[in-house]
């Protein structure tokens, strides 16, 4: 099939498809003419790699999940390095939240001090 149509089917642009190439992920072969010709199993890595976008992964680390595909695995995630990829994203949302709790104590505080503040010499 050609890049329009892979496109259409799995619900992204074009432009979308051609970053996914540029990055390795898709690796079409190439008609007499020179066009992209994708394959079935396309649709399906490019629906998995929009997922997997979708939940925070970069392009490059949904690689794992896109060989395990390729792999003629049914899932993208059933493979040891889609496994640990899981594991590495999970780890960095939980230092971000650590990050984004610390942060919100230290915004609370402030809040607090500057709701409380009464300059000297001022009526309550």
């Amino acid at each position: 099939m050609q890049i329009k149509e892979l496109a259409d089917r799995a619900g992204v642009t074009v432009k979308a498809v051609r970053y996914y190439e540029s990055r390795g992920l898709l690796a079409p072969r190439r008609a007499g003419n020179g066009y992209r010709d994708y394959a079935d199993v396309d649709v399906q890595v490019v629906r998995e790699i929009r997922a997997l976008r979708s939940l925070g992964l970069t392009a490059e680390e949904t690689l794992p999940f896109v060989d395990c595909l390729r792999a003629g695995n049914d899932r993208a995630d059933v493979c040891p390095a889609s496994l640990e990829a899981y594991r590495q994203r999970i780890a960095e949302i939980d230092r971000r939240v650590t990050e984004l709790t610390v942060l919100r104590g230290e915004l609370a505080a402030l809040l607090h001090e500057a709701e409380s503040y009464h300059p000297e010499g001022e009526k309550r």
